[in-house]
């Protein structure tokens, strides 16, 4: 395939970012979309240019690290990390705009990568357990639902990828901060800290400059793990049982 790539290029934070249009041929359609990417470098390289700097780390669907927005869609458009979409996706001829995540709360390093620590601070705001010392407990010591163990593990398959901010009209990070704070909540192992979790982690979303949440839905459509729109809802419950409490005390 001869594909015209348009890509965001900015040199840091500070400096003022334009779109850049490259050509690219020889594109199997058996490639992912990082390795047409590589091939593009491979060709600035060669002609002397300053390649395109992009996030990507396990190239396997699993890290979330591969965070670009392709024709305006998050990961572009297969529901899948962009490591796993395929240059079958596209037609020979197509023009493809890359471009990095949009939100103020992700600030652009150099070209298509962004700074994502926000998500991290939002997990060490609350993000731990209380586990009591001593001999280790049996594997089966504490009796977990079904229904609680399937909950928990649905939002603990969130991979951090951002692509829910980036979809998000108002770069609302409410899905990802709900899936790390329902699946601690749910779980025997993080009753202790069920109400200052919850709170900590909001106030912490909240400080990093994140939208607020409207309920458009664009987040759940966009996450390549399927987290869904409920688990924002549940949080929102948790959210108003904890402040209830801290209240009366």
């Amino acid at each position: 395939m001869k594909l015209t790539l348009r890509v965001w290029r900015q040199k840091n934070a500070d400096a003022e970012g334009a779109m850049s249009t490259y050509e690219v041929d020889g594109i199997s359609s058996d490639m992912s979309f990082l390795e047409m990417l590589d091939v593009l470098n491979e060709q600035l390289i060669l002609s002397g240019e300053e390649p395109v700097a992009f996030d990507h780390d396990c190239r396997e669907g699993i890290c979330g690290a591969c965070s670009l927005v392709i024709n305006g869609d998050a990961h572009g458009p297969e529901r899948t990390t962009t490591c796993q979409l395929h240059m079958r996706s596209f037609k020979d001829g197509d023009t493809i705009d890359i471009e990095p995540w949009r939100a103020a709360a992700f600030p652009v390093i150099k070209d298509l990568v962004v700074d994502r620590s926000a998500f991290d601070r939002i997990i060490q705001a609350g993000g731990y357990i209380t586990a009591p010392t001593g001999s280790a407990p049996e594997a089966h010591a504490t009796p977990v639902p079904k229904a609680d163990a399937d909950f928990a593990f649905e939002h603990a398959e969130c991979i951090g990828c951002g692509a829910c901010v980036a979809a998000c009209p108002n770069g609302a990070a409410m899905l990802f901060t709900s899936a790390k704070v329902n699946h601690l909540n749910v779980l025997p192992q993080g009753a202790p800290e069920r109400e200052t979790r919850v709170l900590d982690m909001v106030a912490q979303m909240d400080e990093e400059g994140f939208g607020g949440c409207t309920l458009t839905g664009e987040c759940a459509t966009a996450c390549p793990k399927g987290i869904p729109l409920m688990s924002i809802t549940h949080m929102n419950k948790e959210w108003l049982r904890a402040t209830r409490k801290a209240g009366k005390r």
